[in-house]
C-alpha cells in the first residue's frame, strides 16, 4: 500500500513540475487512450453482431442484382461503415493536439524564464530552472503522448479498414 502512495506522490510532482499545460496533456491523453480502447473494445465484440446481422440481412434478399439491390447494398456497407470509423477522426485530432501542447508548455516556460531573467539580471539559477522545467517536460509529455497515440491509432485504423473491407467483400450479389 505504501508503494502506491509513494507512486501516486511522484505523479502529483511531476505534474506539478509541468505545470497547467502538462495537466492537460494528460487529460487529453487519457481522453485519446479512452477512446482507442473503445474503438478495440468495439471491433471485439459489438462489430461482431452488427456485421452478422447485416449479413444475415443482406442474406434474405431473394434478388441482389438489380440497381435497388446495389444501393441497399452501398446503404448497409456504408451504415456499418459510419458505426466502424466513429470517433477515428477525434482521435486522430487529439493525437495532433499533443505536441502542439508540448510545444504550448515550452512557451510558457520559456516566458517564466525570461521573466525571471528580467526580474533579478540572471542571477537567480533556481527560478531559471524551474522555467527551464515548466518547459521540457510538457514538451516530452507531449511528444510521448503523441508518439504513443500513432501507434494506436494506427493499429485502430488499420482494424477498421480491414472490417468495412471484409464486410464489403462478404456482401456478394451472386443471386
Amino acid at each position: 500500500m505504501l508503494f502506491i502512495i509513494d507512486a501516486l506522490d511522484e505523479v502529483f510532482q511531476f505534474l506539478q513540475s509541468g505545470g497547467l499545460v502538462l495537466m492537460i496533456i494528460a487529460f487529453v491523453t487519457f481522453l485519446m487512450w479512452t477512446l482507442l480502447f473503445e474503438r478495440i473494445w468495439f471491433y471485439r465484440g459489438a462489430l461482431t453482431r452488427i456485421v452478422t446481422d447485416t449479413l444475415d440481412q443482406w442474406e434474405s434478399r431473394a434478388e441482389r442484382k438489380s440497381w435497388n439491390a446495389q444501393q441497399i447494398r452501398r446503404k448497409m456497407i456504408s451504415e456499418v461503415d459510419e458505426r466502424i470509423n466513429t470517433n477515428l477522426d477525434l482521435i486522430a485530432t487529439l493525437v495532433a493536439v499533443c505536441p502542439l501542447l508540448g510545444l504550448l508548455g515550452t512557451v510558457s516556460g520559456m516566458i517564466q524564464v525570461f521573466n525571471v531573467l528580467s526580474l533579478t539580471g540572471g542571477g537567480d539559477a533556481k527560478s531559471m530552472a524551474s522555467g527551464v522545467s515548466l518547459a521540457t517536460i510538457p514538451t516530452m509529455a507531449g511528444m510521448v503522448a503523441a508518439l504513443s497515440g500513432v501507434f494506436g491509432s494506427t493499429l485502430v485504423n488499420q482494424i477498421a479498414s480491414r472490417e468495412s473491407q471484409l464486410l464489403e467483400d462478404h456482401l456478394t450479389m451472386d443471386h
